[in-house]
């Protein structure tokens, strides 16, 4: 498949340089390659545009790959169209350590996972099982390959820029779309360019470099855009490093982040197996790169462009309870006195998708084994968490996690943990106020350990790990000491590390099992009586109606995110079952009129109650309802549950200020009407006893407002018009019902 894409690629760049009429970033060869129509005959534009995109594969983690598997059984196909992959890692909660939690996490989860394997098995689907590792680290090791594009059921899919993929995270239906042999559908995104110049060096990593970057973009800066590293600093970057950085771009709602190819990235696909791969790269590298006027006039060929010198950049933590409030660590002693946050960290973690590499531990376990051979132990508990077999077998050969148990840290099983909630962390709910730092990518608040109260900030390993040992959010080793128990003295050095072992990679077990060469005999069995898998029914179309008669669930203020809609965590049990799953619908969500989560009126009886109760009321009553909220509503992870369970509970529409890229693209293939206000001022009109009445929703048609007869309690009106960006065939997913009854449709 790779050889057929790079045989492809020069011929399909040169023809749209030829149509653009200019040089090409990095990004615009990528997706001009990958166009379904084959050779560019249009200049897309940017931010506008809607194309259909050939994307190489896919990959889903269990969590995700339930409901899309689900939806992909009912598209009617025999076999996968493009390879993918399903990764067993969301599910395996981290207690107790990773041998016991691996073997809790298959005796409790036995019933799905027999379910991914057997569905991989039967269409065609490669299988990574419990403990092989997180998706994102696994494809950085196995698929990711310069130059290509790849879909994945994770918001962090993104990682793979780090090999220099259009790697974009997406909902189950578009994986269902790819999957089907399908198109897929994505408006040409904005370009933002990232000019690194100077050199990491001491403290600093590649982790704050993505941790600068949210600083200034903020959570909803790189909405719609690709964003592309360049310069002196990127090439001088690790693959993994770039990783890291990739990864995090979905912390700024970036559609993916990428480096051009370069020798690091040559030289961890030859250290992870796929020597022939680089040598295919090195052969067509120009193109795997932005043309080189492009690099050296920037400004002519962003939409926007961001210098940082890596040489000037210090270590950073964001947090609490967003990744884009960022902090130099040499100034965090005055920002948590001036916020009143708790200074004491009770534990430290590192790993996760964001940073599991072989780098990240090695230079984390430098510093363990200074603290280990000067007689410091750590003050708040620590913990790590290995990306993959892969790199927990070579880190366990190499000495590190022996440096890290003498050190007193736990080691998780290979697989996300406390990252998305699952850590039974001891305590947390008694939801005392508290401080944690983490190697992680998010710090809503409650995501790791479901403590609204405990506040998270992000840093890279190295520095988690020296504040774990400090105990101190305010620690700087920089320029700060520690104590010994002997009363010495002690000042960390430097962290140090490899970016690739030394010996080599080695594994005994990558825990991957391939699909049946023929998948027809194959059953694929859900039992009716099941609390965790529940076979889907469709959605019911539109009836060409205006939907009148709407009562407002809740009027949801401030941040919003998919966690907020759809928790993860204990929920995570519940991900293919969407009946289940739909009672933790918006129990997050603030409620406007009381600040209050999980307690909104029911205007059918006057009485307050769960949001999902009062929704299930509602939809009883076959009573249409309409959610609204804030300014990007729906940001974080690509769970296409937190907009299927709306979906299915009855809510018709999402009336917002703004929308991050996946959950309003989930909203539009799920056949919901995701719209925005025209005024934004107009959020402030909505009142909690509002009935609301499409006016004009049979004109529905790209690039005309819709408006919306508000009627408020005390029987006055207001007319509000809501913008939307629906072309042609979204609309199409919503007068079928969803994408997926047009799939079947199609299928005849």
């Amino acid at each position: 498949m790779i050889r057929a894409v790079y045989d492809r690629i020069p011929g399909r760049v040169d023809a749209a340089r030829k149509v653009v009429g200019r040089p090409l970033t990095l990004a615009e060869k990528v997706l001009y390659s990958h166009l379904s129509q084959g050779d560019a005959t249009e200049v897309h534009t940017r931010g506008t545009s809607y194309v259909d995109f050939d994307p190489d594969r896919v990959a889903m983690q269990d969590a995700t790959a339930q409901m899309a598997l689900l939806q992909f059984m009912m598209a009617g196909k025999d076999k996968v169209a493009v390879p993918s992959t399903a990764h067993c890692d969301h599910l395996i909660q981290a207690k107790v350590g990773a041998d016991t939690d691996l073997d809790m996490a298959k005796d409790i989860n036995r019933e799905v996972y027999d379910f991914l394997e057997s569905v991989s098995n039967k269409y065609g689907i490669g299988f990574w099982k419990p403990g092989a590792g997180i998706i994102h680290q696994v494809v950085l090791e196995n698929y990711a390959f310069p130059g290509g594009m790849m879909i994945g059921t994770d918001s962090h899919t993104v990682n793979a820029g780090g090999l220099g993929m259009v790697a974009i995270g997406v909902g189950g239906a578009d994986a269902v779309d790819v999957m089907a042999g399908l198109p897929w559908e994505l408006k040409f995104p904005k370009l933002i360019g990232i000019k690194l110049i100077g050199e990491l060096s001491g403290w600093t990593s590649a982790k704050d470099v993505i941790l600068k970057v949210a600083g200034i973009l903020t959570v909803k800066g790189g909405t719609d855009a690709i964003v592309e590293y360049f310069g002196e600093g990127a090439d001088k970057l690790s693959c993994t490093g770039k990783g890291t950085i990739c990864n995090m771009g979905a912390e700024i709602g970036a559609t993916t982040s990428m480096f051009g190819y370069d020798e690091h990235m040559a030289k961890y696909l030859r250290a992870t197996g796929r020597s022939d791969v680089a040598k295919l790269a090195d052969g067509i590298a120009g193109y795997l790169r932005a043309d080189d006027e492009v690099y050296a006039n920037p400004e002519q060929f962003y939409d926007q462009v961001v210098e940082i010198n890596l040489s000037e950049l210090e270590p950073h933590l964001n947090g609490p309870f967003t990744p884009d409030r960022a902090t130099p660590i040499s100034e965090m002693a005055q920002a948590a006195a001036e916020n009143g946050w708790p200074t004491d960290v009770k534990v430290g973690l590192i790993g996760s998708c964001t940073n599991s590499s072989y780098e990240d531990i090695s230079r984390s376990a430098s510093i363990a084994k200074q603290a280990v051979e000067q007689g410091l132990k750590t003050k708040a508990d620590f913990t790590i968490t290995p990306g993959s077999e892969l790199v927990r077998y070579t880190i366990a050969r190499d000495g590190f996690i022996n440096t890290f148990e003498a050190l007193g840290a736990s080691v998780f099983a290979n697989a996300c943990g406390p990252c998305i909630g699952q850590w039974a962390r001891q305590g947390a709910d008694a939801e005392e106020k508290n401080t944690i730092v983490h190697s992680f990518n998010r710090n809503f608040a409650k995501r790791a350990d479901g403590n609204p109260n405990t506040h998270a900030f992000v840093g890279s390993p190295e520095l988690v790990t020296a504040i774990a040992i400090a105990g101190d959010l305010t620690f700087n080793p920089v320029t700060d000491s520690l104590t010994n128990e002997n009363g010495d003295v002690i000042k960390l050095e430097i962290p140090t590390g490899d970016d690739l072992p030394a010996k080599g990679f080695e594994v005994e077990n990558l825990g991957y099992q391939a699909p049946a060469e023929i998948g027809s005999t194959i059953e694929v069995v859900v039992n009716t009586d099941s609390e965790r898998l529940q076979l889907l029914t469709p959605f019911e179309p539109w009836d060409g109606q205006n939907i009148t008669g709407m009562k407002l669930l809740i009027k949801a203020k401030g941040k919003c995110t998919t966690d907020h809609i759809s928790m993860a965590g204990p929920w995570l049990r519940f991900r293919g079952h969407l009946d289940n799953i739909s009672n933790n619908m918006l129990t997050g969500a603030v409620n406007y009129f009381n600040e209050k989560t999980n307690a909104v009126k029911n205007q059918l009886s006057g009485e307050y109650g769960t949001v999902p109760d009062v929704q299930r009321d509602y939809k009883f009553n076959q009573v249409p309802t309409i959610v609204v909220g804030d300014e990007n509503y729906g940001e974080g992870s690509s769970r296409e549950h937190a907009a299927m369970e709306p979906r299915f509970l009855g809510v018709k529409v999402v009336l917002v200020r703004s929308f991050a890229r996946i959950h309003e693209t989930n909203l539009k293939k799920q056949g919901m009407l995701g719209l925005t206000f025209s005024n934004k001022s107009d959020y402030n009109l909505i009142q909690e006893n509002d009935t609301f009445d499409f006016v004009d929703l049979y004109q529905f048609i790209p690039g005309k407002s819709l408006h919306l007869s508000v009627t408020h309690g005390d029987g006055s009106t207001d007319t509000i018009e809501c913008n939307h960006t629906y072309n042609g065939a979204q609309i199409s997913w919503f007068k079928a019902g969803s994408a997926l009854n047009l799939i079947r449709s199609e299928q005849g």
